[in-house]
C-alpha cells in the first residue's frame, strides 16, 4: 500500500525540524505578509538552509502563499517567488490566481497546491485550476467522508485532507476586535490582539465552547472551538488512496504537534505494513489526550456529517 503524504505547519525552522524527526514528511511555513494563519514566520533568510536540511532527510518544504491580496500586497510577490524557486521548496499553497500567474512567469515554475479554504468543494473547479497547472487540492474542511473519497475519484490531482488540529471558521480584512474595542472606550492600539494574547469569543447559547480569535496585519481570525482528530479513521482514508493528511500546529505547543506527529506515523506505518493484521493502539490516541486542552474537545469534524451547501 502506498502511504499517504504526512503534512504538518511549523512556525519556526526549529520547530521544522522537530517536526520532520518526529515523523513529518512534510512541512508547511511562510511570512504573514504572504500567507495565512501561520503557527509562527519563517523569513526568506532562514529558508534556504531550512530547504537543503529537510532534502537532505528526504523531507518537502511547502509555503504557504495563500493570502487574499489586494493591489498593494501584490508588491514583491514576484521576487519573493523567485527566491523560493532559487532555495528550491517543493510547492507553493495558493488560493489566489495572481500566484499562479506569477508561478507561471518564473524559470522553472514551482509546484501549486490549490487551498481556496471552504470553497474548494468539488472536484470540477478542482480540476479546472489542475488545467492551470496546479498539481494538488487541499479540500474544503467542511466535506465529509463519503464527499472527500468521491472527490478523491474524479480527479487527477493530489488531494490533501486536513485530519488533526484547529479549522478556521472565519476570516475578514477589517478588525473586529479593534472595532469592538473602541466601541467600548477603550484604546485598542495598545491591546494585544494576536494569537499569543489567547482572546476567545462565547455564544450566547453554548457557553461551554470557547472560538479562539486574533488579529494580524491579515485581519479578524475566528477559529474553531474543536480539533479534529481522526487519528482512528485514517485506514478508512488511506483506503481511498487520499493522497496527503494535514496536521495543522496552529495554536498549538511544539511538544503537542510533536507529540501528534508520532501518533499519527504510527498509525500510517502500522496500517500500511499489514492491513489486514492492523490493530489500533490505544495508547496512540492516549499519547495525544494527555495533553489536549481539556476545554477543547477531540471531534470527527465534519467527516461523519451530512453537508449541505
Amino acid at each position: 500500500m502506498k502511504k499517504p503524504e504526512l503534512v504538518v505547519s511549523s512556525g519556526s525552522v526549529t520547530e521544522l525540524k522537530r517536526l520532520i524527526e518526529a515523523g513529518a514528511d512534510a512541512v508547511i511555513v511562510g511570512e504573514e505578509r504572504y500567507g495565512l494563519r501561520l503557527p509562527g514566520e519563517v523569513q526568506l533568510a532562514e529558508l534556504q538552509d531550512a530547504v537543503a536540511w529537510s532534502h537532505e532527510r528526504g523531507a518537502k518544504v511547502y509555503v504557504a502563499v495563500n493570502n487574499i491580496f489586494d493591489n498593494d500586497s501584490l508588491e514583491g510577490l514576484f521576487n519573493y517567488l523567485t527566491q523560493l524557486q532559487q532555495f528550491g521548496v517543493d510547492a507553493v499553497i495558493f488560493g489566489d490566481p495572481a500566484v499562479l500567474m506569477a508561478v507561471r512567469s518564473l524559470t522553472n515554475p514551482i509546484k501549486l497546491h490549490w487551498n481556496a479554504e471552504m470553497t474548494s468543494t468539488n472536484y470540477a473547479t478542482a480540476n479546472y485550476w489542475g488545467q492551470q497547472g496546479a498539481s494538488r487540492v487541499v479540500l474544503a474542511r467542511e466535506l465529509n467522508m463519503e464527499q472527500v473519497l468521491d472527490f478523491k475519484q474524479h480527479t487527477e490531482l493530489e488531494v490533501e485532507v486536513q485530519v488533526h488540529g484547529i479549522t478556521n471558521i472565519y476570516h475578514s480584512k477589517r478588525e473586529l476586535v479593534k472595532n469592538y474595542m473602541e466601541h467600548q472606550g477603550k484604546d485598542a492600539s495598545s491591546q494585544d490582539r494576536s494569537m499569543e494574547r489567547g482572546l476567545f469569543l462565547i455564544e450566547h447559547e453554548r457557553r461551554d465552547q470557547r472560538y479562539p480569535v486574533y488579529e494580524d496585519r491579515n485581519g479578524t481570525h475566528i477559529m474553531s472551538s474543536e480539533d479534529i482528530c481522526m487519528l482512528e479513521n485514517l485506514p478508512e482514508l488511506m483506503d481511498g488512496q487520499v493522497d496527503s493528511l494535514k496536521i495543522e500546529g496552529l495554536l498549538k505547543s511544539i511538544e503537542y504537534n510533536e507529540t501528534v506527529v508520532r501518533s499519527y506515523r504510527a498509525v500510517i506505518d502500522a496500517y500500511a505494513a499489514d492491513p489486514q493484521g492492523y490493530t489500533f493502539n490505544q495508547e496512540w490516541l492516549d499519547a495525544i489526550a494527555k495533553l489536549q486542552d481539556p476545554e477543547r474537545e477531540l471531534s470527527y469534524g465534519f467527516f461523519y456529517k451530512e453537508q449541505v451547501y
